[in-house]
């Protein structure tokens, strides 16, 4: 009886709380949340939320508010989207078109995220993509090579492209013939951009052959 009464005589105490001082009071509250380190969330932990949906769901365009820079660390990045006529990637049986009943697999882009650290005068940015490989009439292999392209286009007139890296990544198909993948590319490095002329650049991602052409890079050992 005396705890309720207690509790009683305190939610009394904070109705009876002006207004202002009310909001001041959750205001600090909430601070006090935010830059405690439960509240804190790793880039892997951004990439695992934002790729935790459907993959089917069509590609966003994702943005973020500007932000000031700091001199060194995580800054705003540049949005990132789809290059136009490079968000599927369509392989054919051999001496065939990638149409009709000819096509062995294709693959689509379905989500994407993004983050900038600053290094000095430099930028570097981790890029991910979400996708899936469909396996066609003509049947897919048991593994394919998806190649992948990600650039930093200053936008406007007469685009100018900052850098360009292309990728390749393996997916493993199975008997049911539609896999995702996920892929972050992690070492694209692009110079700072004056204040003048950053909010015109940009992140295009898609798909890109050409990334197939050449000799392969040393795989990664496993651990």
């Amino acid at each position: 009886m005396e705890y309720r009464a207690f509790m009683r005589k305190e939610l009394r105490s904070s109705l009876g709380m002006p207004r202002r001082g009310l909001v001041i009071a959750l205001a600090a509250s909430v601070a006090v949340a935010a830059a405690s380190p439960a509240g804190a969330q790793s880039l892997t932990d951004r990439f695992k939320s934002l790729f935790g949906g459907k993959s089917d769901e069509p590609a966003q365009t994702t943005s973020a508010p500007n932000q000031p820079a700091d001199s060194q660390g995580e800054v705003d990045c540049p949005q990132v989207t789809v290059r136009a006529g490079a968000s599927t990637y369509a392989v054919a049986a051999a001496g065939k078109q990638a149409v009709g009943n000819d096509v062995r697999y294709q693959a689509s882009i379905t989500k994407m995220a993004r983050e900038c650290v600053r290094n000095g005068g430099a930028i570097t940015a981790r890029v991910g993509i979400q996708g899936r490989v469909v396996a066609g009439p003509a049947g897919a292999p048991s593994s394919v090579e998806v190649p992948l392209r990600i650039a930093v286009v200053q936008g406007g007139i007469g685009e100018k492209v900052i850098a360009s890296k292309a990728y390749r990544t393996t997916v493993e198909m199975s008997e049911d013939g539609s896999i995702p993948f996920t892929f972050v590319a992690e070492d694209l490095v692009y110079p700072l951009p004056s204040p003048a002329v950053a909010d015109s650049y940009i992140f295009y991602v898609g798909f890109d052959p050409q990334a197939l052409s050449g000799s392969k890079a040393p795989a990664k050992k496993k651990k």
